[in-house]
């Protein structure tokens, strides 16, 4: 029995490893974006401060758009406001709705608000963070359920391909279901950690 579940584990965690390292990369590009395009404090060194928490620009009702080579919209990253904060080198952005848009598959993540440091290799989605890949066909032609990762915390490190919540954490996929105190994901190893309180439900397969 034990050796059937971690095979079930395994192969479950196989079949999602990909969304969310996926769209928060995509957070981390379009803030990035942002963040190098954003209009510059003029003056010498003598007539600007010491930076302070303070934001030094916002943008109100934005939205981020990428296309590919033919004109169509492959992800884009959208808020209410924006504000970046020169003495962290921060962009924090509200009510951000991020999607990554393939010929086949849309994914899409949202939070209340959203963190990225100036390099965005560290990404944050905080309250209510969701993110979800909508049901689609891979490139062998399987189908491929909707999955959905629900947490009031997510934090990615992109250069090393990792995603961690010490949050609880409710990950579903099509009629199955893992709820955790937290999580640990490793995009490289293709292993996920779920700690605390772990509970699984598993729909009903049907047999040969």
């Amino acid at each position: 029995m034990a050796a059937a579940w971690g095979w079930l584990h395994k192969l479950w965690f196989r079949a999602t490893h990909f969304a969310p390292m996926l769209v928060l990369a995509l957070l981390a590009l379009g803030t990035w974006w942002l963040a190098r395009n954003a209009p510059k404090l003029q003056g010498t060194a003598a007539d600007i401060s010491a930076p302070t928490h303070e934001p030094d620009y916002e943008m109100r009702n934005f939205a981020v758009k990428n296309f590919d080579a033919t004109g169509r919209m492959t992800s884009e990253v959208a808020g209410q406001v924006a504000r970046h904060y020169p003495d962290t080198d921060v962009l924090e952005i509200d009510d951000a709705r991020i999607r990554s848009l393939s010929r086949t598959m849309q994914t899409v993540a949202t939070a209340k608000r959203a963190y990225t440091n100036a390099d965005g290799s560290e990404v944050q989605l905080v309250g209510d963070a969701l993110v979800v890949r909508e049901a689609n066909q891979n490139a062998g032609g399987t189908a491929q359920p909707r999955l959905e990762f629900r947490s009031e915390f997510l934090q990615a490190y992109t250069l090393t391909e990792k995603i961690v919540s010490r949050k609880p954490v409710t990950i579903t996929r099509g009629n199955d279901q893992f709820v955790a105190d937290s999580m640990e994901y490793d995009n490289v190893e293709r292993s996920a950690v779920l700690q605390g309180r772990v509970k699984a439900t598993l729909a009903a397969r049907p047999g040969p």
